[in-house]
């Protein structure tokens, strides 16, 4: 197997996302534009009815014909309704753009939201085993949730009013700069302060978050955990630890976006004074230009009212800076998932029978600095049933996982072959569709049992599922249930005793009639009758597959072909139950210690 690794920028990482959503996106920014033009027109026509139809001023040339036309601006000064029903179609024509705005931005940032989850969701499902080892399941959750939310956020609420901002910044400027060229630096006089104070901000802003968004995580993990593992909680009397750990870093997390917030607070605090004394001043030099006649009071009313529109996009750039702190924190994040390797086959990966011979050939692993398996060797005959016997830690379930691929083995660190094929050569598919695993500890979905059973294919025939019940010996306890198979099994199998999760699980694994099964220790949690029955049932419908058993007890791999005994990772023995009894070795002591103990 190959990893496909996907190196994003911020950037191409929203530019990738947004595609479904760009059309929405498009509309609503021209709906946006529309509505800003729009809103620069209202101005100019009270002025201009202030100044030239109440007032004796000249109208402007183009609109000096216009008016002529209609009866003058006498007419129009005994029908100021005309201009008031002007100004009220403005306003719905205003109307029917910021609903439009609003619609599409709706749709845009709930696909792009839609867009988000899917790709994550499925990317993680091609992420290596090793990688969802290291990274907790909160923490995934986490970033899935409230950072797709917060990105969706800064998409539809910030990014697409650039555009709109950027226009009535432009416009309002020149509009004012039209009316009174001095007063126009006044109102200019704040901007860059306001963009020098965000910009200090910026930084601070965003490290405040970061430091929220990932304490969140470790929050949902905590909580996770305690949810899923609620019966292990209650059965050690844990309950105050785990309130009090919850409560130790839901307190630091409170803390932390409370110092958030302080920010943020005087962030906006000093843009309103700014904003302000800004709006002061403009009022109070207009009001003095007006007196001295350098200002009619037609064009002092158009610039506080463009000096107002001004006031809005120049606090949204600052909001935007802020804004783009958190979601800088959350893109980045999410990169994270994106960019780390997805499981892939190699260019000319093969197909190979998997009904072969099983080989491995001097294997050896690592977790990290820890040496798990040292120079492994071994073979099992297609066909046969092979156990392996060893103490925990071993490197009894690493062997299977190496085998189902879970985990690659690194370069020079030994094969596993099939059939005398590498299994790294094969499509990963081909190697896990013909490999059946059941876990010590299997996981059962939140559904039926019928349900948990037949996963393993879509529309199994309920038939199919009674037959890998019946060999599995768990037919007689679904049985027993009200509902029988339609029994809803709680989160993570909640509903059933370990001994039946293990044999569902069983059933569930034989639905997929593979030619190797393994069974890592998955006969743990059933007494020594049921056991045995188990492995009779499963000598006498498993035909030609290649088994594997995985046990500390002993009786569960004494009908073995060929016994497989594990020390600290190396093998320490190998043969029959008969050739390893007369050894007397680690196996003939497990022996007889696990029968004293079943004799008293």
């Amino acid at each position: 197997m190959s990893t496909k690794k996907q190196s994003y920028t911020k950037v191409s990482l929203i530019l990738d996302f947004l595609q479904g959503s760009k059309r929405y996106f498009f509309i609503s920014i021209f709906s946006a534009l529309c509505l800003t033009g729009l809103d620069m027109l209202s101005p100019q026509i009270i002025r201009n009815t202030v100044d030239c139809v109440i007032g004796d001023n000249e109208l402007p040339e183009f609109l000096a014909d216009f008016v002529s036309r209609i009866g003058g601006t006498g007419y129009l000064r005994s029908h100021l309704q005309i201009i008031g029903g002007v100004i009220v179609l403005l306003a719905l024509l205003a109307a029917v753009f910021r609903y439009l705005f609003m619609l599409f931005n709706t749709k845009g940032a709930e696909t792009l939201a839609e867009t988000m989850r899917d790709r994550l969701f499925s990317h993680i499902e091609r992420l290596p085993f090793s990688w969802h080892m290291e990274n907790q399941t909160g923490d995934i959750i986490q970033r899935c949730t409230s950072d797709v939310d917060m990105i969706k956020n800064f998409v539809s609420e910030q990014l697409t009013s650039v555009f709109r901002i950027v226009i009535l910044i432009i416009l309002s400027l020149a509009f004012m700069f039209s009316m009174s060229p001095r007063l126009t630096l006044v109102a200019l006089a704040s901007i860059p302060i306001i963009i020098g104070y965000s910009a200090y901000f910026h930084a601070k802003i965003s490290s405040q978050f970061m430091k929220c968004d990932e304490n969140e995580g470790i929050l949902s993990a905590i909580a996770q955990e305690n949810l899923t593992g609620v019966r292990v909680v209650r059965a050690f009397g844990r309950e105050k630890y785990e309130k009090d750990r919850f409560e130790k870093q839901n307190l630091y997390y409170t803390d932390l976006w409370v110092k958030l917030c302080r920010l943020l607070s005087f962030f906006w605090g000093a843009g309103d004074l700014i904003s302000g004394l800004q709006v002061m001043l403009i009022v109070i030099m207009g009001s003095v230009f007006c007196v001295q006649g350098s200002m009619t009071a037609g064009e002092f009313i158009a610039f506080i009212s463009y000096n107002a529109m001004l006031t809005w996009p120049v606090r949204s750039l600052g909001r935007m800076v802020a804004e783009m702190s958190k979601a800088g924190v959350s893109i980045e994040r999410i990169r994270y998932i994106m960019d780390s390797p997805a499981e892939e086959d190699k260019p000319d990966a093969v197909t190979s029978d998997m009904h072969g011979d099983i080989e491995f050939h001097n294997v050896s692993f690592s977790y990290g600095d820890t040496s798990v398996l040292e120079n492994v060797s071994f073979k099992i005959p297609a066909g046969t049933t092979f156990g392996i016997l060893g103490s925990t830690g071993s490197g009894k379930s690493t062997l299977m996982h190496l085998m189902n691929r879970l985990y690659e083995l690194p370069e020079g660190s030994g094969r596993i072959t099939v059939g005398g094929a590498d299994i790294a050569d094969m499509k990963l598919s081909r190697v896990r569709s013909n490999i059946g695993m059941v876990l010590q500890e299997p996981f059962l979905f939140s559904r039926t049992i019928a349900e948990n059973i037949g996963i393993t294919k879509r529309d199994m025939d309920m038939s199919d599922i009674k037959w890998a019940a019946s060999v599995a010996c768990v037919d007689g306890a679904i049985s027993e249930f009200t509902k029988g198979y339609d029994t809803i099994v709680g989160e993570r199998g909640v509903t059933l005793s370990g001994g039946q999760k293990q044999r569902t699980a069983i059933a569930r694994m034989l639905t997929q009639h593979t030619p190797i099964m393994v069974f890592d220790d998955s006969l743990s949690a059933v007494d020594s009758e049921t056991d045995a029955r188990i492995r009779q049932a499963l000598r006498k419908n498993l035909g030609d597959s290649t088994v594997i058993l995985i046990s500390h007890r002993v009786t569960t791999l004494m009908q073995a072909e060929c016994i497989l005994v594990l020390d600290k990772g190396r093998i320490a023995e190998m043969g029959s139950h008969d050739e390893l009894m007369k050894k007397d070795g680690i196996y003939r002591r497990i022996y007889d210690i696990q029968m004293t103990l079943s004799e008293g």
